[in-house]
């Protein structure tokens, strides 16, 4: 009996001290970081790009690292907002962009973190990056960096590398939970994001006129943002001859015919076409050519195709 007694006493220290091992386990556990993804116009020719990171990584060695790109053209805003309005829907909730092409660094442009209705985060300079985005995820909140509390130590006399000191630090501590979301900054009206202008989809008579947001580099095509449904609803169909003119600050660039066909090869080598691109818009081509190169047309906010 006294035995018995005995087994049953250690029996319940075991299960007290299991327990207690589970309470402590689950109060002192931490969640995953939220992924960090960075997109600069550095090039990776320097150690630009992995500054950022390892300043991310000092933050919190487990925060996971990506790349959207670093190819971004020098200065080029617009591609900037292109690119992460083409890639951040892929991403899951929580994660967090940082984006700095920022040809205003050190000036009174604002540093902020966007938090659109997706659930994304986006850290970067209000200079125009975040127009996009904001138009197809929605804005929730955008708040100022306070750069006094959310800036890389020892860093205050430099002014030309916020990407390093500023965005990557604060992106670092909001994904570690260092921070929350509201000690990033004071809170910023919602109509003050910064907006690039440029020409949006519409049908305007018996014309559609759409913005030229992006070249399929590798092959020259030229890339609009009017999407197929609205070609459809115009009254343009496979088989008709369309009007073609693409303009630079309202200036024509390129004026031509060209059929409106399914696929490349439904021209002959050579000739001019007009299709609908995989994302679903409307693309201008040449079959085997390059229609960029020939006819010296660029992509950004100040380029825009008519279309009848």
């Amino acid at each position: 009996m006294q035995l018995l007694k005995v087994f049953n006493f250690t029996r319940m220290r075991y299960y007290l001290f299991i327990i207690v091992c589970l309470i402590a386990s689950c109060g002192s556990s931490t969640s995953t970081p939220s992924a960090i993804v960075f997109q600069t116009d550095f090039g990776v020719k320097d150690g630009a790009v992995s500054a950022m990171k390892g300043v991310a990584h000092d933050v919190d060695p487990g925060i996971p690292l990506y790349d959207l790109t670093h190819e971004i053209p020098a200065y080029n805003i617009w591609e900037a907002a292109y690119r992460l309005n083409q890639t951040a829907p892929y991403w899951p909730k929580g994660t967090i962009f940082v984006s700095v092409v920022d040809p205003g660094v050190g000036t009174a442009r604002r540093p902020v973190v966007l938090k659109t209705r997706s659930g994304h985060y986006v850290v970067s300079p209000d200079n125009g990056t975040l127009g996009l985005i904001v138009e197809t995820l929605g804005l929730e909140e955008i708040r100022l960096i306070d750069t006094l509390e959310n800036r890389r130590q020892g860093s205050a006399g430099s002014h030309t590398f916020h990407g390093r000191d500023i965005f990557a630090f604060t992106a670092a501590r909001l994904a570690a939970g260092e921070i929350g979301y509201e000690k990033v900054g004071p809170l910023l009206e919602k109509q003050a994001v910064e907006e690039i202008v440029y020409q949006k989809a519409a049908i305007a008579g018996n014309s559609i006129k759409g913005n030229i947001p992006v070249l399929d580099i590798q092959y020259g095509n030229v890339w609009s943002n009017i999407p197929d449904s609205l070609v459809a609803k115009s009254g343009i169909a496979h088989g008709d001859s369309l009007d073609v003119i693409i303009l630079h600050k309202s200036n024509p660039i390129f004026t031509g015919r060209m059929p409106f066909v399914r696929t490349f090869g439904d021209v002959p080598e050579g000739r001019p076409l007009g299709y609908i691109n995989s994302l679903g818009n409307f693309s201008v081509a040449i079959n085997m050519g390059n229609f960029a190169d020939s006819f010296k047309v660029a992509s950004g906010a100040e380029w825009s195709i008519m279309v009848k």
